[in-house]
């Protein structure tokens, strides 16, 4: 194993011949996130979530999702960041990062709660997951008078293409790109899961101090869904774009909170589903 791709001998089927080849897979790994924190109890760490994930960038990972779950306000809260435990023989990798906070900084655990119903398999917590955003004090993006023009949301998608390297290799990763109202990428990263390409985005950015994101805006690979919109609005990203199909919680996320949504980005086009204002 290299890197975040793998190496493997496949049989590949063309009508009737089957050839012999090499081919390269994404590397799909768990990362168990772990938190030390004086306010959990001691110095003693505790695990917070385990997500698949392509390895690389996982300390950007890791708080990229403290900070989307406002676990974590800004840098200066943060010790240290790095992984623990064994490295496995198999793979080289070590599956563990440690976040360890100064002993001053107070946790509110119960703030993860929202993060096991925000997902797409729970089909009765809509409302709810809302609620709690506004519940937190996520302050909405309405006055973000941020515009982009047309021509540049319609660039977005080859500029991103572009710069995946690792799908170029695989086929198998989603992308995620915070871009400035010229076009320009910023930073962009690639995973196997679409929520950990945009926390590797949000780490990177709250680690370099650049947050709230006021000015940019986010395009993701794939679909729009609840916990895309929320980790842009906790980033005070104003605009998403989604090379596919927005989900219906998302589109009620964006409308109450003052959000661009833009979905189905291809082929020259897009729809607008909340926010037209700011596509010039």
């Amino acid at each position: 194993m290299s890197g975040s791709s793998l190496a493997i001998d496949i049989s590949k089927v063309m009508g009737d011949q089957q050839l012999s080849q090499t081919d390269r897979i994404a590397v799909e790994e768990p990362l168990e996130i772990q938190l030390c924190s004086a306010t959990l109890g001691g110095a003693a760490a505790k695990s917070i979530s385990i997500t698949m994930r392509t390895p690389g960038d996982d300390a950007e990972l890791a708080v990229g999702f403290l900070y989307t779950e406002s676990i974590i306000h800004n840098p200066s809260q943060i010790v240290s960041v790095e992984h623990i435990g064994e490295t496995d023989t198999a793979t080289g990798l070590q599956n563990k990062i440690r976040v360890e906070l100064r002993p001053d900084v107070e946790i509110d655990i119960s703030k993860l709660e929202r993060h096991f119903y925000t997902t797409s398999s729970c089909g009765v917590c809509g409302k709810a997951s809302i609620d709690a955003l506004h519940i937190t004090g996520l302050e909405t993006l309405q006055e973000n008078r941020s515009e982009f023009s047309r021509e540049v949301i319609v660039d977005m998608p080859a500029r991103l293409m572009a710069g995946q390297h690792l799908f170029s290799e695989t086929g198998g990763l989603h992308a995620a790109a915070l871009f400035d109202q010229n076009g320009d990428i910023i930073v962009m990263r690639e995973d196997v899961g679409r929520h950990n390409a945009v926390d590797k985005v949000i780490g990177w950015m709250f680690l370099n101090g650049r947050l709230p994101a006021q000015r940019h805006g986010l395009l993701v690979s794939g679909r729009a869904s609840f916990e895309l919109m929320q980790k842009s609005l906790v980033a005070g990203i104003p605009l998403l774009a989604a090379v596919g199909a927005p989900s219906s919680l998302a589109v009620r996320l964006a409308k109450d909170f003052g959000m661009t949504l833009i979905g189905f980005l291809r082929d020259g086009g897009f729809n607008i589903y909340s926010e037209k204002t700011r596509i010039t």
